[in-house]
């Protein structure tokens, strides 16, 4: 076998104690079980996190078509008005995380590019299940471009990025507003969740997984039920079972190369590519998913962070 972890990534490992106590992984489908331990890890991470002192953050309330209420943040940097702006949502597998969690994420990423970001509390699987994640974080579009005069921004500047499984619901917006005759100006899709029919293990992955084949089946049963893997998948909900991609908004798609997501993704970009929709492509060797959040000193996340802030400097 030639995959190995990134030097950097794997002294990380090495430095946890050999005697601390096994994290017991959840069970196959259960989905409960599966957020109480991703939310834990990802909350433990933003105690880790630093703070941005040069960030204002902001809160709004966004009524949905089903009359549901939910979150919209604004984050944004002191003195900088760039006139473009990110919508992001959140990862999670589609049934984890929130907002609270995110705030040190979203406010790096806001104080390093300048650029502000409105993160979305979209509703989570299983209790909005289907497209509902995706037409919460459309929802947010179309309110920024209602009060994009208000906030300082240009209508047309907009792009909507995310992580995971918002990197997924990322791509289900792209496809929305293509459709919906919305305009988006790039969707950044950060080791995006895309295929529910990623579920059988790939012997030369499986071993470096932190994201498990288990763990996926999990967040795709949850948001999709009984349509798992089936033929009644929408490209809304798992934008790989998209079949046009023409007119889609241009892309930058990240990935690491021992991520379960990364054949998926590359797939992705090379099907936006024979659409002529123009792509930039990462997969990093020796990394894991969301290897930038464990390894946070290492060279590999230094250049990830350097490419996505110059992304979002462009806009």
């Amino acid at each position: 076998m030639t995959f190995k972890f990134d030097s950097e990534i794997q002294a990380v490992f090495d430095e946890i104690p050999k005697n601390s106590e096994e994290v017991t992984l959840p069970k196959r489908g259960d989905w409960k079980a599966l957020r109480e331990m991703v939310n834990a890890l990802i909350e433990h991470r933003a105690t880790q996190a630093p703070s941005f002192s040069d960030v204002k953050i902001k809160s709004f309330n966004l009524t949905t078509k089903d009359n549901a209420e939910i979150e919209l943040r604004w984050y944004t940097k002191i003195g900088s008005n760039p006139g473009s702006a990110v919508v992001y949502a959140h990862g999670g597998g589609m049934v984890c995380g929130n907002l609270d969690m995110y705030d040190p994420i979203v406010s790096h990423y806001v104080s390093l590019s300048g650029v502000p970001f409105l993160a979305v509390e979209y509703r989570l699987a299983p209790e909005n299940p289907g497209t509902g994640l995706v037409e919460d974080t459309y929802a947010a579009i179309t309110w920024l471009i209602e009060h994009a005069s208000e906030l300082g921004i240009e209508s047309n500047r907009i792009a909507v990025m995310g992580d995971s499984a918002g990197g997924g619901i990322a791509a289900g917006v792209a496809i929305l507003a293509r459709d919906r005759e919305t305009p988006l100006l790039k969707q950044i899709l950060i080791y995006p969740m895309l295929d529910d029919r990623n579920l059988e293990p790939d012997m030369y992955i499986v071993l470096f997984a932190s994201w498990t084949y288990d763990n996926n089946y999990t967040g795709w049963k949850a948001l999709l039920g009984e349509d798992l893997a089936g033929d009644n998948v929408s490209p809304i909900a798992a934008p790989a079972r998209n079949t046009n991609f023409e007119g889609l908004a241009p892309a930058y798609i990240e990935v690491g190369e021992l991520d379960i997501f990364r054949d998926e993704d590359v797939d992705y970009a090379k099907k936006l590519w024979q659409s002529g929709i123009s792509v930039e492509l990462h997969v990093h060797p020796g990394a894991q998913h969301a290897f930038e959040q464990v390894a946070r000193s290492a060279q590999v996340t230094q250049r990830s962070m350097a490419d996505r802030v110059r992304v979002l400097q462009s806009l």
